[in-house]
């Protein structure tokens, strides 16, 4: 597979701190132009490396392009996003953060790019994502086009939260704060 970084994938997790948090700002396209020193020491990259470039360059390749779909989506809309994302990191390894993404705006209220915080997540809530994340993969595979394994996938995903009657993001949020209270899961 082949990713952003051009590493070679090493299948070994790296874990935030419990009191860690990743920012970082994006512009309109979703190029940097912030991070924060959390963000460079867990992606293994400079600021100079960061800068400039597309929030994509971290995206491991095991993450489905529909869990993208539905961040973009929420934006686009100008509402909060939250998600699990794997990330790599420059040295091969990966690691989980539960993400918030929210527009931000100029002093005159216009839409000037976007704030994402990431922290860690609790285990058992990755858990419950690895194996949508994985169907969700094995749709975007096997479409004949980028467009329809997107929609496929957001499909999928969708009709799984409707059997918890909730939405993505809500399900999302559940899962962090039922596994992060240690509550009934």
């Amino acid at each position: 597979m082949s990713n952003n970084l051009n590493v070679a994938i090493i299948n070994e997790e790296v874990f935030m701190a419990d009191d860690e948090f990743i920012v970082s700002k994006a512009d309109l396209r979703g190029r940097l132009t912030y991070v924060n020193r959390t963000f460079m020491e867990m992606a293994l990259l400079s600021e100079a490396q960061l800068l400039s470039k597309n929030h994509n360059i971290i995206r491991h390749p095991d993450m489905p392009k529909g869990v993208f779909n539905l961040l973009w989506q929420s934006i686009k809309k100008e509402q909060e996003f939250f998600g699990f994302i794997k990330n790599l990191r420059n040295d091969g390894r990966y690691y989980w953060v539960f993400a918030n993404v929210t527009a931000e705006y100029d002093t005159k209220g216009k839409l000037m790019g976007f704030l994402s915080v990431r922290r860690k997540p609790p285990a058992s809530a990755i858990a419950t994502i690895i194996p949508l994340y994985q169907q969700m993969l094995q749709l975007e595979r096997s479409a004949s086009s980028a467009k329809i394994s997107e929609q496929s996938s957001v499909e999928f995903l969708q009709q799984q939260c409707s059997q918890f009657n909730t939405d993505y993001q809500h399900f999302i949020i559940d899962l962090f704060n039922e596994n992060n209270d240690g509550a009934k899961k």
